[in-house]
């Protein structure tokens, strides 16, 4: 099985470099709750905002996970779904996006659009 960093808020704590190549190659298993009438999975049906001037996106939900590449605030994201991991300011949840390539950002500075995205 391959290990998943989640992104964290450019605040100082490091960690990795972007275009590392250490992406996740995507989901698997599941609850089901996220597919469609013919079986498929509705990937992006979930939406969100960032709201940092500059989040790190990771391999793995911790704030050690490689930083795969940046989002910036405004910028509107799809999440997959949502996990526990580190800390970042209180908040423990992390999104797994789907946009171009599979990467955890801290749910912290990610505000959702509409309703909130099921667990992983």
């Amino acid at each position: 099985a391959a290990a998943v960093a989640p992104a964290v808020a450019d605040d100082g704590w490091g960690g990795g470099s972007p275009g590392s190549g250490n992406t996740f190659a995507g989901p698997t298993g599941g609850d089901g709750g996220d597919r469609g009438g013919d079986g498929s999975q509705e990937q992006g049906r979930y939406r969100g905002v960032v709201t940092a001037d500059r989040l790190a996106l990771r391999t793995s939900p911790t704030r050690g996970g490689e930083v795969i590449r940046y989002a910036h605030r405004g910028e509107t994201v799809r999440i997959h779904c949502k996990t526990p991991g580190d800390k970042v300011h209180g908040n423990p949840l992390w999104y797994l996006l789907t946009d171009g390539t599979w990467a955890w950002g801290a749910a912290r500075y990610i505000d959702n659009i509409g309703p909130a995205p099921r667990w992983c």
